[in-house]
């Protein structure tokens, strides 16, 4: 048995012999000598192949030994290492591992030496930096707060403008109201007569009830006339709420000029703070809480749009005072030139009316006499169809007599082939008369029914003629009074 990490026996040595290994004979040459070491890995060094000791077993070639006239080859086996021996064999390093494992460590010195150099450098440009950099934030922040306070004191020169504007607007809007309440009841009498004539005009029938010309026109006239008439009597009372939202735009710039005053003191004290100032201190987080309630856009848009309602208020107030101008200067001309246009236009209708009626009448007259025409036609043809129905018979009843003759006798010869063509001629002539009767008596109903339609239109345009020559013109003959528009309080 031998110890673990022993030397093997080579291959090619003999099995053990109970003859013992004996000193080679002088005489014997000098034997082939061979390495046949085969290490054996130990555990964790099964790997170190670049490496092993130069201890080698010589072992000479095979031997006689003669026990009993036997040959045997017998070899010098060595001796057996032990496993400590063997393992601090297997430990050793080389020259050039210890070299290696020198430059590495060089190297590595090395290399922290310039990174800590390079740290050091970058520490040190950082530090600038940030010290610029914090330098032109603080810069930046100044001319940021002398930037808002221009924006402050902007808006304060408009706020404070726009007030003033508002204030001496307000002031002439009663000077206004007086001068409407004497004419509104004045339209009541144009108004009616339009109202009347439409509602005459409301009685016509059929397609003569068409919104034409003169109903546009009286519409028109009515609705001027109301319009002119609902705004004076309203509009004391929208100069009054007009006043009202005044005051509301009033009350509107005068708290945000007062907190435009407040807000430039701040940042004013903001602007004059330094390093070296005295009230300065950590206020820790507060970076981190947002208690702002706009953006630099919809502080501007706030602004903005009181100044903007104001402007919207005044132009109410300019427009009302324009409207009740104008109402006085246009209404007497407009419905003048309102009045003129509907009795126009209902001169224009009755002459159209007019025409259509004779028309009318004359298309009336033909059509009597083209439905008399009509019934001669129909009386014909009908006589023309009783005509043709014998000669239909006497053709059919030569060909049924035909066909009982016998056997071959039954040719179709001429007379045969006549009389088939007969047959179907006058067939063919019977339903051509009577399609052309059926034609006819359906437009002799078409007629009819014109001349019914005809009639019916006369009745309708003899009322149409009634209701605006003598009803509503009767009325237009004179041009209504005109309100008092110079009656000032």
């Amino acid at each position: 048995m031998e110890f673990l990490g022993t030397t093997q026996t080579a291959s090619y040595c003999g099995p053990k012999k109970a003859c013992g290994i004996r000193a080679l004979p002088p005489a014997v040459p000098a034997p082939v000598i061979q390495e046949c070491y085969q290490p054996y890995y130990l555990p964790g060094y099964r790997y170190l192949n670049s490496w092993r000791p130069s201890l080698f077993y010589k072992i000479s070639n095979g031997q006689t030994c003669g026990d009993k006239g036997a040959t045997c080859r017998s070899a010098l086996r060595p001796p057996t290492i032990l496993p400590a021996v063997r393992s601090a064999l297997f430990c050793r390093y080389s020259p050039r591992d210890w070299d290696q494992s020198n430059q590495l460590q060089v190297r590595g010195a090395e290399a922290s030496r310039l990174w800590a150099g390079r740290l050091t450098g970058d520490s040190v440009r950082l530090m600038q930096d940030k010290d610029q950099l914090t330098r032109q934030m603080q810069e930046g922040t100044c001319r940021n707060l002398g930037q808002r306070l221009s924006d402050i004191g902007f808006w304060k020169s408009e706020l404070s403008y726009e007030l003033e504007r508002l204030l001496n607007e307000s002031h002439s809007m009663d000077a206004v109201k007086r001068r409407l309440e004497c004419v509104a009841e004045e339209l009541t009498c144009p108004l009616q007569m339009a109202l009347e004539c439409l509602y005459q005009r409301e009685k016509r029938i059929g397609i003569d009830l068409v919104h034409d010309n003169v109903e546009k026109n009286l519409i028109r006239e009515v609705d001027l006339l109301k319009c002119c008439q609902e705004q004076m009597r309203k509009l004391a009372q929208r100069i009054d709420l007009q006043m009202r939202d005044n005051r509301d735009a009033q009350h509107a710039l005068e708290r945000d000029l007062e907190d435009k005053n407040s807000a430039e003191f701040i940042d004013e004290k903001c602007l004059n703070l330094r390093n070296t100032s005295d009230c300065i201190s950590f206020f820790h987080g507060v970076e981190k809480i947002d208690g702002t309630i706009s953006v630099p856009e919809t502080w501007a848009k706030f602004s903005n749009d009181n100044i903007r309602h104001s402007q919207n208020m005044r132009a109410n107030c300019i427009r009302l005072r324009e409207e009740a101008q104008n109402l006085f200067e246009v209404l007497s001309d407009q419905m003048w030139k309102q009045f003129t246009n509907t009795n126009l236009a209902f001169n224009a209708r009755i002459a159209e009316v007019t025409d259509v009626k004779n028309k009318l009448q004359t298309q009336l007259a033909k059509t009597l006499q083209e439905i008399f025409q009509t019934e001669n036609t129909i009386m014909l043809l009908e006589r023309s169809i009783m005509a043709k129905e014998c000669p239909l018979k006497v053709a059919q009843t030569r060909l049924e007599c035909r066909t009982r003759r016998p056997n071959v006798e039954l040719c179709r010869d001429i007379p045969q082939f006549k009389l088939v063509n007969e047959v179907f001629t006058i067939d063919d002539t019977l339903q051509t008369l009577k399609l052309r009767l059926r034609e006819t008596r359906d437009t002799l109903h078409l007629l009819v029914m014109t001349k019914c339609r005809l009639e019916h239109e006369l009745a309708i345009k003899a009322n149409t003629l009634c209701i605006d020559k003598e009803k509503c013109m009767s009325m237009r003959k004179t041009f209504p009074s005109t309100p008092c528009m110079g009656i000032c309080p």
